[in-house]
């Protein structure tokens, strides 16, 4: 039905009035812009700490980790060895410096105590990984971890997929890591000689499906103690066009991949930046 000229006016005018009422003004009050980018830094957070029980992540007394955006309850089982918290998903956090900790979740004793004290400074706009690594001292209840850049840009190329390495296993000596198309079986180097709490840059690579192959020379292992483990493997992992990823390295160099099936031994984890 098509509303008399008199009667449009007179309701558009009573929608302005009751907007003016409620202190909205037409002229000034701009359309929220949802697609801008959040303001501050951005962080993820992993549990790479042999041994180490499983943590909810603070930085300095705001926990990142394990609240549910839906009901605002604390999630009992934190993030396990291996883990990485939020689904691998960014937080945001105010730039400036932090000690990041996890904090022992869902044990009857100890529940709650820092077991970590991570520190490192964050920049706005910039994409960050906290890795709570090494051996945990189940005595004193430490373990260590350190704090790396994901150098990911504003602007992406969608043509190529981009792959970095971070080593994040403490008694394993510098690294270097290829990845191979399962296809082509041309070779990438993804990092060249990386040490611990070491990354390399995003290298780029041709879509496709991939193996992982990472030596360290004569041997792996950096205690003297145990096998002598001189590589580590990971088979078919897939790299899509347009795609950040890390592959990172954890474990304990002196449990052979290649003789044991340990959650500790020595391994490559594979996660999705962006």
């Amino acid at each position: 039905m098509t509303l008399p000229m008199t009667t449009r006016t007179l309701t558009a005018f009573s929608a302005a009035l009751v907007l003016s009422a409620c202190g909205i003004d037409l002229e000034t009050t701009a359309v929220q812009d949802i697609t801008a980018p959040a303001d501050g830094a951005f962080v993820r957070f992993f549990n790479f700490g042999v041994g180490a029980p499983s943590v909810n992540f603070y930085a300095g007394d705001t926990k990142v980790t394990a609240i549910s955006s839906a009901t605002g309850v604390e999630a009992a089982s934190g993030v396990a060895y291996g883990g990485v918290g939020n689904a691998g998903l960014y937080s945001n956090l105010k730039p400036g410096p932090y000690t990041f900790a996890g904090r022992i979740i869902g044990a009857a004793v100890d529940n709650g105590l820092p077991i970590s004290a991570i520190t490192g400074s964050l920049t706005a706009g910039k994409y960050y990984s906290v890795y709570q690594s090494g051996p945990y001292d189940a005595v004193n209840k430490t373990v260590g971890g350190f704090v790396v850049e994901d150098p990911i840009p504003a602007a992406f190329d969608y043509s190529q997929a981009f792959v970095r390495f971070v080593h994040a296993s403490e008694n394993t000596n510098p690294m270097t890591l290829t990845v191979t198309n399962t296809v082509s079986t041309v070779a990438f180097t993804v990092g060249t000689a990386i040490a611990y709490k070491g990354a390399s840059g995003f290298s780029t690579v041709p879509a496709g499906t991939y193996n992982i192959a990472g030596g360290c020379g004569a041997t792996c292992n950096s205690t003297g103690a145990g096998n002598a483990t001189t590589a580590v493997t990971r088979t078919g992992i897939t790299l899509s066009a347009g795609r950040y990823y890390t592959i990172a390295l954890r474990g304990n160099v002196t449990l052979n991949p290649a003789t044991t099936t340990l959650a500790n031994r020595l391994q490559f984890d594979f996660s999705t930046n962006r």
